[in-house]
């Protein structure tokens, strides 16, 4: 039983990881608060329980961190650093996307490289030398610290123990269970910003850790899908714009964080950066993207896109790519559904293949071949530091396109407009802006050069579609706006307008004729029957579901919403119907049996 006997030594460490523990338990609500130390001291009055709950969790981290390394001390410090760290991303994510740390995107750990390159200028050289400071300091005072021996059999106790109860506090909140409840957990998965304001950190993050996509809709079945089927396979087609003699190749250009500048209010510019599109628009369909999403996840724009499904319907914060699909052994979407007519799939991104598992989720929504920067050794850069410049990528798509016999579809997801915006990422600046602040000068205008650039990558595509024997239509359009400097978009005022700030240019191309008609604003998922419509494609019952949806709510995310006549307030009957069996579809796909893919497709 001596192996057991703690010393006066490790009572004093265990002392110091209790009070370690709640102090890593107020930083890392801080983080979900704007690091506001007050609003910290007001939640813990409200909302005890959850702050005594999960100082001792921390506690119990360190310790078996502690127990499990050699030196208790090093092994305790590990765990403090990577919940700092942890903490950290968290604010960072929340300043600049408005959106907390989900469990899910931990599975961009392994794109460690990547991330440290794209993320590259978003932590100040100040930050970073504090530190470098701070962990020479641990690393000192380690050395100093008295050695502490801890008999096997008692690490294995400490370590047991430990497990058990942070194994104990994941389920207890996962399942929201009734001693969870008692604490005043709440689950707010719908709306996840009050979720880790109210919950914490902590009990949010680990609350995530189970949640689906989308909640089954009452009166799901077999039955209720057939039903839904059968109303809209009833539909005629829409009248296509053009009755096409060959089946025409379709390309699909997601851009990286591209808007125009030029909608910013107050500022002049010193050329329009966006001269092409400008004039192109009134000749050719042109609009709004309706971007659910602000400053990232790309992923879920593209989802949209390529699915035709809706981001409206899922809980708030989640990735489709990283928690749903990469796990499915195929989804419908409109690659499935040209490929069963005669089409060819390419996807095309001139960067890292493995990001949001795109090298899995690809091959999954149907793709044939998959071509990524590690593919593109002689792709142009505009400097050595930047990405692969839009126009390189824009050669790549239209050396593809001529290379296939067969009719091709080709998804192409740019890099070059990605963050940072530094001055020289993309070459000089040509473009000068005024009207902003000395502090913002170069930032808006090293992102109004990126746009320029993509305006002749454009304008460069526009020109060598009339070299393409086959009829092909282009659709381009940015994913989401930029994360530039909140300050940017709080001095246009467009902290109150949603809107603006999920809107992104929407253009379609082509080397035949597709009218004019204008797009106004529109969701992604609506992107498919409208390209269809407009190549003359027959449409199956899912897109005349989609076209029905999109005549009312052509403007359909949680931030906003758009009705055929403007902004939307409230829903008719009809139009929650058609939401009803809208959503029911993509449950079913999503969650469900997948009686559609048979049905609607």
């Amino acid at each position: 039983m001596r192996y057991f006997l703690p010393s006066k030594r490790l009572g004093f460490l265990l002392l110091a990881l209790l009070l370690c523990g709640f102090a890593l338990n107020f930083f890392m609500q801080a983080a979900s608060l704007n690091m506001d130390a007050m609003s910290v001291f007001s939640w813990i009055g409200e909302y005890y329980w959850l702050y005594l709950a999960g100082g001792l969790f921390f506690f119990f981290l360190l310790l078996v961190f502690s127990m499990i390394l050699p030196s208790v001390y090093a092994g305790s410090a590990v765990a403090a650093v990577l919940c700092i760290v942890l903490g950290i991303v968290d604010y960072k994510k929340l300043s600049t996307t408005g959106e907390p740390l989900f469990p899910w995107d931990l599975m961009l750990l392994k794109n460690a490289g990547e991330m440290s390159h794209i993320t590259k200028g978003m932590i100040p050289p100040l930050a970073l030398a504090a530190a470098v400071l701070l962990i020479a300091a641990v690393v000192w005072l380690l050395f100093k610290l008295p050695k502490i021996k801890v008999s096997l059999p008692l690490r294995m106790l400490f370590a047991a123990l430990s497990v058990a109860m942070i194994t104990g506090f994941v389920s207890m909140v996962a399942h929201q269970s009734s001693l969870a409840v008692s604490m005043k957990y709440q689950n707010i998965f719908w709306n996840q910003k009050v979720n880790y304001k109210q919950n914490g950190l902590l009990f949010a993050f680990a609350g995530n850790l189970r949640q689906s996509l989308i909640e089954e809709p009452e009166g799901y079945s077999r039955r209720a899908i057939e039903e839904i089927a059968a109303k809209y396979s009833k539909l005629p087609d829409p009248v296509p714009n053009v009755q096409a003699t060959q089946q025409p190749n379709i390309l699909f250009m997601m851009d990286e964080a591209f808007f125009d500048p030029t909608r910013l209010p107050g500022l002049s510019f010193s050329e329009d950066p966006l001269k092409f599109i400008h004039e192109e628009e009134s000749a050719t369909p042109s609009g709004f993207l309706l971007s659910p999403e602000f400053g990232g996840n790309t992923a879920n724009i593209e989802f949209e896109a390529l699915t035709g499904m809706s981001m409206y319907f899922l809980n708030d914060g989640s990735i489709p790519y990283q928690q749903k699909i990469v796990k499915m052994s195929s989804l419908p979407s409109i690659v499935s559904i040209l490929k069963e007519r005669g089409y060819r799939a390419l996807a095309l991104h001139p960067y890292d293949e493995t990001f949001y598992n795109r090298n899995r989720v690809y091959p999954i929504l149907g793709f044939d071949a998959f071509t990524s920067e590690k593919d593109l050794d002689n792709a142009g850069r505009i400097t050595p530091e930047g990405y692969i410049s839009d126009k390189a990528a824009v050669q790549e798509a239209l050396r593809e396109l001529k290379a296939s016999s067969d009719p091709a579809f080709l998804h192409l997801v740019t890099m070059q407009n990605h963050f940072p915006f530094t001055k020289g990422h993309n070459g000089p600046n040509t473009i000068s802006v005024e009207g902003t602040s000395p502090s913002y000068k170069d930032e808006l205008e090293t992102y109004t050069q990126n746009t320029k650039l993509t305006d002749e990558a454009l304008a460069y595509l526009q020109q060598e579609l009339l070299t393409l024997d086959r009829p092909t239509i282009a659709v381009f359009w940015g994913d989401h706006l930029p994360a530039l400097s909140a300050g940017i978009y709080t001095d246009a005022g467009w902290d109150s307008e949603p809107r603006l700030k999920h809107e992104t240019k929407l253009v379609m191309l082509a080397n035949f004729n597709i009218g004019k008609e204008p797009l106004n604003t529109l969701s992604p998922a609506f992107l498919g029957p409208t390209v269809f419509r407009l190549s003359g494609q027959p449409m199956p019952p899912y897109y005349k579901l989609l076209g029905k949806v999109q005549d009312e709510m052509p403007g359909l995310s949680k931030q906003v919403l758009i009705g055929s006549n403007g902004a939307l307030t409230a829903f008719t009957p009809e139009q929650q119907q058609l939401l009803d069996d809208y959503r029911m579809v993509e449950y079913d796909l999503l969650e469900g049996e997948n009686y559609s893919q048979d049905l609607l497709f």
